[in-house]
């Protein structure tokens, strides 16, 4: 049985509030894991069913008409989670990466629906489930403390933090202002030196020349200003090439290959 997750809303500073539970944001792959039947399907947040990439969650025993909401991760060797490597799981079944189902909500007990239940109880009916399984954590959070437990996470290089409404229900198919994420956004100097000729992406590169990755994230504003400054080099039948344009982008730290992740235009630079 597939449930529709509820979705986080972002805002830029965490806070604190006791009439809130703070949880790390994982950076991995958000997992919802229904048992009917006795039978353990997974499925994506999009309803793509992918019960036979993660096997080793398939003899979780949890009891019939079960729908729990969490996120699958790959630790790296300093424990924080690696999404390149939960990817690369993801994608092919050769893959040894040993994944973790971090578990943060249960939607569903006996078949019965508890979504209107507050967040606090939820998470006693999840504890009391007594999830003992090697490849699965269950995530308690903690009240309050949204400050100190996001200066932890950018100390540690993590992807962010989460503020739930400790009395907040489970708002299905729904991004509520009740749950809210606060990313660890990293900034960068670099050069657009093409886009798309359908004007969806931007070609990134550094200072040095070497590539930086593709951008999606522009205003229609900002984008009528790079049209504006623009200056055509040389096109293909896929992409305009322009001379360096510099402007500084946020993103989610870089990958292994030194790309920037997820990069989203913040500021110009000229």
């Amino acid at each position: 049985m597939f449930v529709s997750p509820m979705l986080l809303h972002s805002i830029k500073e965490p806070f604190d509030d006791d009439d809130y539970i703070t949880e790390l944001k994982f950076d991995g792959i958000r997992l919802i894991l229904s048992k009917f039947n006795d039978q353990i399907k997974l499925y994506t947040r999009h309803n793509n069913e992918v019960t036979s990439k993660f096997p080793e969650l398939l003899d979780l025993d949890i009891p019939n008409g079960t729908v729990l909401d969490g996120e699958i991760i790959v630790a790296a060797p300093g424990g924080a989670p690696d999404f390149e490597a939960v990817m690369e799981r993801f994608m092919s079944k050769k893959s040894a990466h040993k994944v973790v189902y971090c578990v943060f909500d249960v939607v569903y007990i006996d078949g019965h629906s508890i979504a209107n239940k507050p967040l606090t109880e939820r998470k006693s009916m999840l504890s009391d489930l007594s999830l003992d399984h090697a490849n699965v954590f269950v995530i308690e959070g903690l009240q309050g403390n949204g400050l100190a437990y996001f200066n932890l996470a950018k100390e540690k290089n993590l992807e962010g933090i989460v503020l739930k409404k400790a009395n907040s229900p489970y708002e299905i198919n729904k991004r509520s202002h009740s749950w809210l994420k606060v990313i660890n956004y990293d900034y960068t100097d670099v050069l657009i030196t093409g886009y798309t000729k359908e004007d969806i992406k931007f070609l990134l590169s550094y200072p040095d020349g070497t590539a930086a990755g593709i951008m999606e994230f522009m205003s229609n504003a900002e984008r009528s200003k790079f049209h504006s400054m623009k200056q055509v080099k040389s096109e293909t039948d896929e992409y305009v090439f322009v001379e360096p344009i510099l402007c500084k982008v946020k993103h989610r730290f870089k990958t292994k290959h030194g790309k920037l992740r997820i990069p989203s235009f913040e500021s110009w630079r000229v």
